[in-house]
């Protein structure tokens, strides 16, 4: 069984939005929540100012903080590993909420459910990409097997380095950033976190 897992890389993310656009209109998200969003961090002081697009999502983590939070056994994990939210089982006690590092479930204002991002499970069912992924137009989302070393998602990850999102959270997530200019450290569960003593041009 695969494990899947998905890779962004952070630079050729242009904060376009495609993917949470996306996201919203195959799941039908109500407005002012996400499944899935872009954050973005701006760095530096002029003359030497950046921004930086961070798409953040469920992390699927394999030590999920959410699994063990949730009393009525509505968060499962399936055999490939995509972390998902029974609604006919939830109770909405945000208990999953509040374990999330990642600040990755929401209220549903209309289902009064917890929900969050399942890289699609219904999509990946039948063999087909999740909705962000194919949506992207820079290809800065690849998924698929992280156990499979032929991968691209594999090969990418070896050829690159990754970093993931919070690692001192522990939750070992399966999503992975190609992170060349910091801009993960920067973010924060709440928002922005600005580092203005960074220096862009490495020196």
């Amino acid at each position: 069984m695969a494990r899947l897992g998905m890779l962004i890389d952070l630079s050729t993310c242009i904060g376009c939005h495609a993917c949470s656009v996306a996201c919203k209109a195959e799941f039908d998200v109500p407005l002012g929540v996400f499944r899935d969003t872009v954050r973005t961090v701006e760095e530096g002081q002029y003359p030497k100012a950046a921004k930086h697009f961070v798409p953040v999502l469920c992390n699927h983590c394999e030590d999920a903080p959410c699994l063990d939070a949730c009393p009525t056994g509505a968060i499962t994990r399936l055999e490939n590993g995509e972390v998902v939210i029974e609604e006919g089982d939830c109770n909405l006690n945000r208990f999953c909420m509040a374990a999330c590092p990642y600040d990755a479930i929401y209220e549903d204002p209309e289902k009064n459910v917890a929900q969050k991002c399942t890289f699609c499970e219904h999509r990946t069912a039948d063999g087909r990409q999740p909705a962000c992924v194919d949506a992207c137009p820079t290809g800065c989302r690849i998924f698929g097997d992280l156990d499979d070393p032929d991968s691209r998602i594999s090969v990418t990850a070896r050829e690159n380095g990754t970093d993931v999102w919070k690692p001192e959270a522990g939750t070992r997530p399966r999503v992975l950033y190609v992170d060349p200019r910091r801009a993960l450290p920067l973010i924060a569960a709440d928002g922005v976190q600005m580092d203005t003593g960074a220096d862009l041009a490495g020196e």
